[in-house]
Formats: structure tokens, C-alpha cells, sequence
């Protein structure tokens, strides 16, 4: 039999024989893996009695240098890493030697608390330090160098990590990993495993980032009636969740009862089936409604339930929209056309085509105008002329983006500040809420919101809240891009439901209609598929790039984004070119696509360098990022792009530098809104704008593939498109023009209006 090395109770040269269950006890000297999802670790551990440290492999939902561990298991001899310590039975335990406890105070889990200031508070208290600090944090004012708030600050940073620690191991126990715990322990405090124990279900209503499914698993866990009514309220929520993230802001009554079947059918567990009788969903949904969670109204000659803040924003644009149908003129409204418009062509220098015309008449009239059109038309020159006119007199403009690249480019180009909406609205970044409101509106004349496209429900309900009673509104937006990220598609309904103003821009100027994206771009949206080959020997700023497979695509977008672009056309490989993928998932998708560009335009560095992986994606310093959600304590919105500065593993947190705003720390546990940034989805690049952009298209991507989608990534460009893929992709994208519906109210509501 093999020969393995003794348990602790054993001297330094005892064996043990392979397979043989042992108990052991040692500290922590090494973290050599550990994958804070499932807890999987492998340790270096200095055994009790031994000289050499052992390798220890077992779960554990937090480990770290210093730490004293028990283990129970069995020794084996593996073929690739050799002799480890199995064990099935793995805990962390308070150290009870002095050089112990001097270890675990020193390796950085207690804030505030390094090597030096260990070792002197092991001297003034001995084997007493864990109780002084924890309830007597008084007396450690009598260490040389404490004072009274650093004594404050050591003790209630030794009580959060003792208590994190706590909630970890509950969620350790009932499946899950411990990435959210800290989160979940800044909500409820030292009661997260009662409150969780009576009702995990709160987890997804009242913690964000932790949804349905991970408050489902501890419900399972807990012995929770998975066809029980409790369940069924909750994953009723879960369902209209899951279709506002689609874009629904509500579901008709069957269609949601037939999603909740589906869903909550799955089960639990690996091939678990679950039958939810439909008694319980209609219990499940009066119960829920009587709560106020959920709410109804008439859609199409039926009922459908919605999340009521979609409901509300809803009902909040129609009425103030129809306050504004039956407004008087604005004050402009005098303003002679015929005069104004050949004075503002000489002020600009320009000549204004036929629908520009129209549709500055149509603002000058009119309190709510939309105007919409697609690339080289001449929406900003339009604007321009407004400003212009609307300046001699005296008319405040406020101008305002749903993102902050938008903005950017709307100043730019009109010579005005321009903001994002959510800071020309002034969010609150303890409650997001818009501190500009009905009871303190905007202070201007007119209203100006371009990318009015991305602007969905609620985003839209707060602007109009916010707009003045005797104020006008312009919205610009090319109506034939992708709908907004957000819930409904109010662009569209607005434009569709006769109620509204409408000016469209049709004629392509003459310098944009030289571009092969301006030209292809309307190819597309006229269903046509894009001229693929350039008729010059100079660089063109449309390109295809054929790869037949998966892994050729990889390999030719990897050196198109690293080397092509760069050399040819002078751009940064990482600021200047977006990569932007029809979907999240498969081989090119923008989850494997960051993966591969990240290991060609930011590598791992070399051994012992600082890097950090959170939530499925692994950190650098430099990586590029985006913000997945609002993050209003941090004042960064969805989409927003930024760049690692640093990450500090003692600290818990990197530092990342977004555009035009002063540097942001995150700590680990808020990483679950962050992603790398090296390939986006063509939904997520909405609003923005890049010098290049390269497409990967496939029939991978075939559920995804509408010709809105391709016409959006090609308009992202200024520059430089790159498509890459199959062409035969490219046609499916171009034939399939019929949009996905999404279930909203507000079009039936304003068509009421007309």
C-alpha cells in the first residue's frame, strides 16, 4: 500500500495508509485556488506536528491567508499534483495559539489591521484579542497607536467580517456561493439567515443583483413547497421580471400564466419537474395584486398584468402628453417661417433640404414634436437652425442624451452643453430618485432629447414630469433602430400612434451619401443587403471580411481589432474600435469575444501581478469596462465605458476611470455590475457612437438576426465598419424586418389622443 504522510496527532516521520479517514488541524499559508462560486479551494496548510506544508483540497465559501482550518477526509496520492489531503469536511476556526492569532489578525481580513498592528495587539491581550475586539473595543485605546476612532472603526470592522463570514457559510449550506454575501449582509445586518430562513423570496424583491432563481435555490434548500403558493407569488414577479428585461412592460393574463408553468416547472434541481396547478396561479396572482406587486389593465381587448411602475409610467406619458396636445402654441409661435428659415440658412451657411424646412416649421409650432430620420439627413444641422432662430429670441433650450457618449456628441455638435438625462433631471444618488420634478421643473423654453430612441418608459415618464406647464418638447430619434433597453418602445408608439407631430427627414446630403456606411446603412433598412465590395483602390469605410466557421471568425476579428485597424487607419486598438455582437452567448458571442480580445489587447501579466475574478469575468489592470446597470450612489449608468485603474486585493476594491468624471472605487462585492468591454451587444452600444466598429455575424446568431439589429451596429460607426462572418447571415438579417412585439399599453393611450 502506499505510504502517505500522518495526521496531526502523529510525529513528523509517522505514515498513514492511503484512503484511511484522518481528522487534521493546521493554518493556512497559502491560497493556491479558490472559486468563490462553488468554494472549491486547494490550500497550502502547516499541519500541527508536521515541517512541510500539506495540501489540503475541500469547499470552503471564505478562505484566506492565516486562517486556521479542521479537515476531515482521507489522503490521496494524485497523479498529476501529488499527495493532497481529500477532505469532505472542511471548516474555519477561530486560531487558538498566539502566533496563530497574530496571523489571522495580520492577513488583512480585519480593515485597518496589518502585520505590525497584529503583532502589538497579541502582546497587549494575548489569547483575549478576539473578545476585546469584539466587545470591548474601548480598551484597545490602550495599544500604542490607537486612538478612540480607530478603535471604533477595528471593532465594527471585525464584527462585519465575523458576521459576513456567518452568512457565507448559510449560503455555503444551502448551495450557493458566497460573491453576494457582503451585499446581502449590508441589507439585513446579523438577522440575513433568520430573515432568509422565513421568506428567501425577499432576497429578489428587495436586493438588487440577486433575483428569482438564487432566492428559489435557498428555497429549495430550506424544504419550501416548490408547487406551493408562496413560490408561485414570487415567481409570477419573476416572470414579468424576465419580460421587462425583453422589453415587455407587462404580459396578457394567459400569456403570463403560460411563462409561469414553463418557468416554474423546470424545477429546482437537475431534472426535477414541478406541476403548478392553475388554482394556485390565479390565488398567487389576486394575492399578489391585493399586495399592490402586481397590477392589471385592458391591452387589446383583454386584461394583461404588469409590474405597477411600468403601469404607472405608462398612464403618467399619456396624460401629460395629452396636456400638451391641448396646450396653447408655444410663445414662438408667432415666428414667421418664410423669414426665419432664409435668414438661419445664411447665419449657418447652409441650405436647408425640404423636409428640414418642414420640420422646423413644425417646432415652431407646435408643444410636442417628434423628429426622426436615419444616418446623413441632417438632424444635427436641423437642430442648429433651432437653436439659431429660437437664441434671437430669447428661448432657453435644455439639450439632453440618454447616455453620456450621446451628450457628449450632441454638445459637440451644436456648440451647447449638453447632459444625460439622468443628470439634467438631477438624480439622487441615495434613493434614485429625480430631485426635477412636477413640483420643480426644468427652467426652459424648449426640450431637446436626442437618441430619443433608447428612451424607454419610465425614463420617459420622468422627463415629462419634469418638463415646465408652459414648456415644449422635441424629440429625435431614428425610429428604425432597435427599440430601447429599457421596457416599451415609446419612439415607435409615439411616431405610430397619430397623436404626435411628426417631421421625417429623408434627404441624404450629398457628403454623407459619399459614405459606404451612410449608403449601406440605408440599404439595410430598405431591405436591401450592403454593397460588400469596395469600386476603389483607396481605403474604403465598409468592409467585409468572409470566415466561414466559428473559430475562423475568432481568429480574424482578433486581428482586425489588434493589428489591421490600427496600422491602416490610425486608431487605438482599445479606445477607438468596438467590437459589437448580435448576443450575449456562443462562440461569438460577446462573452467569448471579450475572453479572446482580452487575452490579445490586455494578456495575463506575469506571475504575482494583480488581477481579480468576480462573477464569471477576470479582471486587469487597463481591462476595458462597461456599466451593465444604474449605479446611482456611484453616478454611472448602463453602458457607460471605463478603464481599470487599480485593484487593491487588500482593500477588497478596484478603481476605474470612466469618461469625463473623476475616478470610482468598487468594492468586489459590487463587480456584479460590471463587465469587460472589448465586445458589447449591438442593444448595449445603443446611444453610442464609435470611430470603428467590427460585427461579427453568424448563423450562430440566427435567433437574434433582424434587420433593425444590423442597421444599429452599422449607424454606431463615424468611421469605419467591419463586418465579419457569413454572408449568407447577412441576408438572413436583411429579410427578417418584422419586429418582436412588445406588450405596452401606451400606443392604445395615445392613439385615444388622435
Amino acid at each position: 500500500m502506499t505510504e502517505l504522510p500522518a495526521g496531526p496527532e502523529a510525529s513528523g516521520n509517522s505514515t498513514a495508509t492511503a484512503g484511511e479517514r484522518k481528522a487534521l488541524t493546521g493554518v493556512v499559508e497559502r491560497v493556491v485556488f479558490h472559486n468563490r462560486e462553488n468554494g472549491f479551494v486547494v490550500l497550502g496548510v502547516r499541519l500541527r506536528g508536521g515541517y512541510q506544508p500539506a495540501t489540503v483540497v475541500g469547499r470552503l465559501p471564505v478562505v484566506s491567508q492565516g486562517d486556521t482550518i479542521r479537515a476531515s477526509g482521507t489522503w490521496r496520492r494524485d497523479a498529476k499534483h501529488g499527495i493532497q489531503f481529500r477532505a469532505d469536511l472542511l471548516a474555519v476556526s477561530p486560531p487558538d495559539s498566539l502566533d496563530g492569532i497574530r496571523r489571522y489578525l495580520g492577513s488583512g481580513k480585519v480593515k485597518g489591521v496589518g502585520p505590525k498592528m497584529a503583532k502589538r495587539l497579541v502582546k497587549a491581550f494575548g489569547k483575549d484579542v478576539f473578545e476585546v475586539i469584539e466587545n470591548e473595543p474601548e480598551r484597545l485605546k490602550e495599544v500604542p497607536g490607537i486612538g478612540p476612532k480607530r478603535a471604533e472603526s477595528l471593532g465594527a470592522g471585525f464584527k462585519d467580517q465575523k458576521a459576513v463570514r456567518e452568512i457565507m457559510v448559510f449560503l455555503q449550506e444551502h448551495g450557493l456561493g458566497s460573491a453576494r454575501a457582503a451585499r446581502i449582509y449590508r441589507a439585513y445586518g446579523a438577522d440575513a439567515p433568520t430573515l432568509l430562513a422565513d421568506d428567501p423570496y425577499r432576497l429578489a424583491r428587495e436586493i438588487r443583483g440577486i433575483g428569482f432563481r438564487i432566492a428559489d435555490g435557498i428555497g429549495a434548500s430550506l424544504g419550501i413547497d416548490g408547487e406551493g403558493l408562496p413560490r408561485a407569488r414570487a415567481g409570477l414577479t419573476y416572470v414579468l421580471e424576465q419580460a421587462r428585461a425583453a422589453g415587455h412592460c407587462g404580459l396578457p393574463r394567459e400569456a403570463l400564466f403560460e411563462e409561469a408553468h414553463e418557468k416554474l416547472g423546470k424545477g429546482r434541481r437537475p431534472g426535477e419537474v414541478l406541476k403548478i396547478r392553475q388554482e394556485i396561479l390565479v390565488q398567487a396572482l389576486d394575492e399578489e395584486m391585493r399586495a399592490g406587486r402586481l397590477a392589471a389593465a385592458r391591452l387589446g381587448g383583454g386584461e394583461a398584468i404588469f409590474l405597477p411602475m411600468l403601469l404607472e409610467a405608462e398612464r403618467a406619458i399619456a396624460r401629460r402628453l395629452a396636456e400638451l396636445c391641448s396646450a396653447d402654441p408655444p410663445p414662438w409661435s408667432d415666428i414667421d417661417a418664410t423669414v426665419a428659415l432664409p435668414w438661419v440658412e445664411k447665419q449657418l451657411e447652409v441650405t436647408l433640404a425640404p423636409s428640414q424646412r418642414a420640420a422646423v416649421e413644425a417646432c415652431l409650432r407646435s408643444r410636442v414634436t417628434v423628429i426622426t430620420g436615419g444616418p446623413g439627413v441632417g438632424k444635427t444641422t436641423l437642430v442648429n437652425a433651432l437653436l439659431r432662430i429660437l437664441d434671437a429670441r430669447n428661448v432657453r433650450c435644455d439639450l439632453c442624451a440618454p447616455t453620456g457618449r450621446a451628450a457628449k456628441r450632441l454638445g459637440e455638435s451644436t456648440g451647447e452643453a449638453a447632459k444625460t438625462i439622468h443628470r439634467l433631471l438631477q438624480i439622487d444618488p441615495k434613493n434614485g430618485v429625480f430631485q426635477r420634478n412636477r413640483q420643480k421643473p426644468l427652467q426652459c423654453g424648449l426640450l431637446i432629447v436626442d437618441e430619443s430612441s433608447m428612451v424607454d418608459v419610465e425614463l420617459m415618464a420622468a422627463l415629462l414630469q419634469a418638463l415646465p406647464a408652459e414648456g415644449s418638447l422635441l424629440l429625435i430619434g431614428d425610429a428604425d433602430q432597435l427599440p430601447s433597453v429599457g421596457p416599451g418602445q415609446v419612439l415607435r408608439d409615439l411616431i405610430d400612434s397619430g397623436a404626435i407631430p411628426v417631421a421625417r427627414l429623408v434627404e441624404i446630403f450629398r457628403q454623407a451619401g459619399d459614405s459606404r456606411i451612410v449608403r449601406n446603412a440605408h440599404r439595410v433598412n430598405q431591405g436591401y443587403v450592403p454593397e460588400l465590395e469596395s469600386r476603389s483602390e483607396e481605403l474604403s469605410d465598409f468592409y467585409f471580411v468572409p470566415a466561414e466557421g466559428a473559430e475562423d471568425a475568432q481568429e480574424k476579428i482578433a486581428r482586425i481589432v489588434a493589428g489591421r485597424i490600427p496600422a491602416r487607419f490610425g486608431l487605438d486598438r482599445v479606445t477607438d474600435i468596438q467590437v459589437l455582437s448580435p448576443m450575449n452567448r456562443g462562440p461569438l458571442g460577446a462573452r467569448t469575444l471579450n475572453g479572446i480580445l482580452q487575452g490579445v489587447l490586455n494578456p495575463a501579466p506575469e506571475s504575482g501581478a494583480v488581477e481579480v475574478e468576480r462573477f464569471g469575468w477576470n479582471y486587469r489592470l487597463d481591462d476595458k469596462v462597461m456599466q451593465t446597470a444604474n449605479d446611482y450612489d456611484k453616478d454611472v449608468f448602463n453602458g457607460d465605458l471605463g478603464r481599470v485603474l487599480s485593484i487593491d486585493p487588500g482593500e477588497q476594491k478596484m478603481t476605474i476611470k470612466f469618461d469625463r468624471r473623476p475616478s470610482i472605487e468598487y468594492p468586489f462585492a459590487d463587480l456584479d455590475r460590471l463587465m469587460l468591454a472589448y465586445a458589447v451587444t449591438v442593444h448595449k452600444s445603443q446611444g453610442s457612437e464609435y470611430p470603428a466598429v467590427v460585427v461579427p455575424i453568424s448563423t450562430h446568431h440566427y435567433v437574434m438576426l433582424r434587420r433593425n439589429l444590423l442597421y444599429t451596429a452599422i449607424t454606431r460607426a463615424s468611421r469605419l465598419v467591419v463586418i465579419v462572418g457569413q454572408e449568407r447571415a447577412l441576408r438572413m438579417a436583411v429579410n427578417e424586418s418584422s419586429d418582436l412585439r412588445r406588450y405596452s399599453t401606451l400606443r392604445e393611450r395615445l392613439a385615444a389622443l388622435a
